[in-house]
């Protein structure tokens, strides 16, 4: 189990080996670690943030429920045997556009707010992540504020 679980994680930070079938399966699961990480962060995750992830990633990833919960538990596993966010982004990095990755963050942002509180360790995370994915602070505050708006009372 221990070697799987390390040859997976060579694999990750590895996309230039993968087919694409592999990396696009990759991919799926490192946008979904950032989701999870947002979620898990606060030490309160609720039902519907895991729902909002699950709908999240069947939308953009057009997958079953079945799928999407196998990304949920690969995803919380590679997030559990990491380090860092580093080899989550630079994969997200390679793979998608700016505007991609604005919507990786607002997804962040969705899932932070889908408790109806933003707590502070979850804002953190956000920017961190926003940082690796090199976007902008004004972008970050833009969908941050887009995304209150849209869930605000």
């Amino acid at each position: 189990m221990l070697r799987s679980l390390q040859s997976f994680i060579t694999r990750l930070t590895s996309p230039e080996t993968l087919s694409p079938d592999q990396a696009a399966h990759q991919l799926k699961i490192a946008a979904t670690a950032l989701m999870v990480e947002v979620m898990r962060v606060d030490d309160e995750k609720t039902e519907s943030e895991v729902e909002l992830v699950l709908q999240s990633i069947m939308q953009h990833f057009e997958m079953n429920r079945e799928e999407a919960d196998d990304i949920l538990q690969l995803a919380s596993q590679a997030l559990h045997d990491s380090t860092d966010y580093h080899q989550f982004t630079s994969l997200i990095n390679q793979h998608y556009d700016q505007s991609q990755r604005q919507q990786m963050v607002a997804f962040l942002w969705q899932v932070a707010y889908a408790d109806g509180v933003l707590d502070t360790y979850e804002e953190h995370v956000i920017r961190k992540v926003s940082d690796l994915l090199y976007v902008s602070h004004k972008d970050f505050i833009r969908l941050k504020e887009k995304i209150r708006t849209l869930v605000a009372p």
